[in-house]
């Protein structure tokens, strides 16, 4: 009626807001604004424009950077200095030696990975390191802690946010778990050269953009070093699967595996093709549900070390319970148990 009419109520206008997720006074605006990312856009190809950020996108990323700016103010408030490791190499470094100064930050031998019983086992260890060393890191598959709002893993699959006291990695958690371990380290990498934005990986496809596929590269001599994959091809090369041989070892995707083989000439494009056209890699990962513990999807949700942060603030009076809801995305009670819940040393 109100489409035809053009007759629409105040009370009308806010249920709209709310179901689009849009703000009440944008509905007044002679024309609709421009969604655009307030960060780098990296997930153009083929010289094609980015496609209009959605609403669960634009309010995740807002989410982190309220939270970066917070984190960057209460740092620098206890004289902390900044992290030496933001934008230190740059794209004339080679791959190695961003991988290599990447490791040595984390504290991560080159084999690391093959120490991990699983996945989740090496996703864990990932973290908890780059967390250590300065990095606010969050894995989540919904906006903030709305059940109903899925991040979509078709439209982005992370995003970095450089700052050089509270750089912050997201890693879209609706993604295949194998999948999220590529995206954390290409996200790290972006940390490291000093370059922020949002990623979304075409199948490992060429990106369009340098600075993307310096990361992608990175990234793939971080999780599989290439004298370490060298050596273990003439084990994995006998086997049935080989490229799951290699996902085992180095805590990969099957994928990953068998474009790190092409990359280093282990196979020819003609096999590596043929695997990707025949083989179900997607069918040997399993999507991460966002079920189990609650406070142990907290931990991922939220960051150990940034709940730390909120609720020293908290209990000094620096920061209001309101502000502190906002930040964390819980509630009362809630909120009070999660010191105690996540195991939060203050």
């Amino acid at each position: 009626e109100w489409e035809r009419s053009g007759s629409i109520s105040i009370s009308q206008a806010d249920k709209l807001a709310q179901r689009t997720h849009t703000p009440l006074g944008f509905l007044y605006l002679a024309k609709p604004p421009e969604d655009r990312l307030p960060i780098t856009d990296f997930r153009t190809r083929n010289g094609d424009l980015p496609k209009i950020p959605s609403p669960d996108l634009l309010e995740t990323v807002y989410l982190m950077q309220r939270r970066q700016l917070w984190m960057r103010d209460e740092l620098i408030e206890y004289g902390i200095e900044p992290m030496s490791f933001v934008g230190a190499c740059g794209t004339d470094f080679s791959p190695q030696q961003v991988a290599i100064a990447m490791g040595e930050t984390l504290k991560l031998k080159r084999d690391w990975a093959s120490n991990q019983t699983n996945w989740n086992s090496a996703l864990r260890k990932l973290r908890e390191n780059a967390e250590d060393a300065g990095v606010l890191v969050v894995f989540n598959g919904i906006v903030g802690n709305n059940t109903h709002r899925k991040l979509n893993s078709e439209e982005f699959q992370g995003f970095a946010l450089v700052d050089d006291y509270a750089p912050l990695i997201f890693v879209n958690a609706s993604d295949f778990k194998a999948a999220q371990m590529f995206t954390m380290v290409h996200e790290l990498a972006h940390i490291f050269v000093g370059k922020d934005g949002v990623s979304r990986f075409e199948n490992l496809q060429p990106p369009a953009h340098d600075i993307k596929r310096f990361c992608n590269r990175v990234a793939a001599e971080f999780l599989v070093p290439e004298d370490e994959l060298y050596a273990f091809w003439s084990i994995a090369e006998k086997e049935s699967d080989p490229y799951q041989s290699i996902a085992n070892r180095f805590k990969v995707s099957t994928l990953v595996a068998a474009r790190r083989t092409l990359d280093l000439d282990l196979i020819d494009k003609v096999t590596f093709f043929d695997f990707y056209e025949t083989h179900e890699w997607r069918s040997k990962q399993k999507l991460d549900a966002g079920g189990g513990n609650f406070w142990s999807t907290q931990r991922w949700r939220i960051g150990s070390r940034f709940a730390a942060a909120v609720v020293r603030a908290v209990k000094d009076g620096r920061l209001s319970y309101r502000e502190a809801y906002g930040l964390t995305g819980l509630h009362g009670n809630t909120f009070e148990a999660m010191a105690e819940k996540m195991a939060i040393k203050l």
